[in-house]
């Protein structure tokens, strides 16, 4: 019976504990480690010990991980919004020509996320995680060779089709490191590296411990085989997680990419004196993202069923939100920076959750396939409203109109979910 650097895989033997035979584990993207012969008197009572021994960190160790590459994704998307100000002076591109720039990313990244997360279903998270990380750095290179409109066009979309992999990567390896109880707070945390703050990363520890082993396992097990696109489409949870990504990511996309506009047009901020209200405002967003998955969490583990534990999340998230219609209106910089870091908190808790739902409702050999789709749907979403903003900016100027979507936006998509899944159960055959 062989021990992985204090690990007793007694289930890959049938052992048995109390004459129950323990089951098989599933096989996940976990590194391979060196086995030890364990001692020869190890039995059921030994390996008792060891399951009661304290969890481990390992795993915490892997969202940490995911967190900082979740960071340098959002910096390199971000880095956009915050020039825009001064390459619109420098380069001369109006509202519909920077709308263009933005539209390109999210056609892209549409196109990477419908074809991406089957990639990482049938590749495995470390060979896709590894190839998505690679071409984005590449193409985030790319921008310091552009002098035009059309040449930052270019740029943004090869980023696009490198950033695709980050999202249906990361939660595909929360569904294999963590139980169905904490994956909404793991994906919480690693979700703020979106917002990029400052959070303190889990201690690693380089070991997985045998409570830790159990830990992880702890859910009914589901089969190992990816899942054609076309099993998953007839399903109502499908278009569930779709089409809520498709009604709430495009106001995520608009924060990122006209917030600094939006301050440096009406509170008349430049580029050195964005900092602190940026700041202020994606900290809030780092709290959103955990708080939201930490809440489901914890009810779950009071008692409270999984379905009521995340609408009781979402429903919370889609109301902080809406305070935002009024932030066109207020006359003070921190009054406007109040109720906008309120709406980013309330939309990474809302990710948070929804991110969860994919794991809650499918097997794994499907979360990173159904993490694509919604993707692809929240990306369309952000198609239209960089068009959207565009438009209504170049011929309205005001900003009033993009608020009142965004504040009204998530209830419509709560309410859709529970019409298609009002008790979230999980897809009950996919063969």
């Amino acid at each position: 019976m062989p021990t992985y650097h204090g690990v007793a895989i007694t289930a890959l033997n049938g052992c048995y504990d109390g004459g129950v035979p323990l089951r098989r584990p599933r096989p996940l993207s976990r590194p391979i480690l060196t086995p030890e012969p364990l001692p020869a008197d190890t039995g059921p009572e030994q390996l008792r010990e060891d399951l009661q021994s304290p969890l481990g960190r390992y795993r915490w160790g892997i969202c940490a991980l995911l967190f900082f590459a979740t960071t340098i994704n959002y910096m390199d998307r971000q880095v956009l919004g915050l020039l825009a100000p001064v390459l619109q002076h420098e380069i001369g591109w109006n509202e519909i020509q920077y709308s263009n720039i933005v539209a390109a990313f999210q056609a892209a990244y549409a196109i990477g996320l419908l074809v991406v997360g089957g990639l990482i279903d049938r590749l495995g998270t470390r060979i896709g995680y590894a190839l998505a990380i690679g071409l984005w750095s590449l193409a985030s290179m790319a921008h310091s060779l552009a002098r035009t409109a059309l040449g930052f066009g270019v740029a943004r979309f090869a980023l696009g089709l490198g950033e695709s992999g980050n999202f249906p990567a990361a939660v595909k390896t929360i569904a294999e490191w963590f139980p169905r109880k904490e994956r909404a707070y793991a994906t919480g945390l690693f979700n703020s590296g979106s917002s990029i703050g400052a959070i303190a990363a889990p201690l690693f520890v380089p070991w997985l411990t045998p409570a830790e082993l159990a830990h992880i396992e702890i859910d009914p097990p589901d089969k190992q085989h990816r899942i054609p696109w076309l099993k998953l489409l007839p399903h109502r949870q499908t278009w569930a997680i779709v089409l809520a990504k498709f009604l709430t990511d495009p106001i995520w996309w608009f924060f990122l990419y006209w917030l600094p506009k939006f301050l440096n047009s009406e509170h008349g901020l430049t580029i050195d004196k964005l900092g602190l209200p940026l700041v202020v405002i994606y900290l809030f967003s780092d709290g959103g993202s955990i708080f939201g998955g930490w809440f489901s969490s914890h009810l779950i583990k009071r008692g409270v069923s999984v379905p009521r534990s995340r609408k009781a999340a979402l429903l919370l998230a889609a109301v902080t939100v809406t305070p935002i219609v009024f932030a066109s209106k207020v006359d003070s910089l921190w009054g406007a920076v109040a109720l906008i870091s309120l709406a980013t908190a309330g939309h990474q808790a809302w990710s948070a959750n929804v991110y969860t739902l994919a794991s809650d409702m499918f097997p794994r050999g499907a979360v990173a396939s159904i993490i694509g789709m919604a993707g692809f749907g929240g990306a369309i979403g952000g198609l239209l409203i960089a068009k959207l903003a565009g438009y209504v900016l170049q011929y309205t100027h005001s900003y009033l109109p993009l608020f009142l979507l965004a504040g009204s936006a998530y209830l419509v998509a709560f309410l859709m979910l529970q019409v298609l899944v009002p008790r979230m159960e999980p897809v009950a055959k996919l063969a």
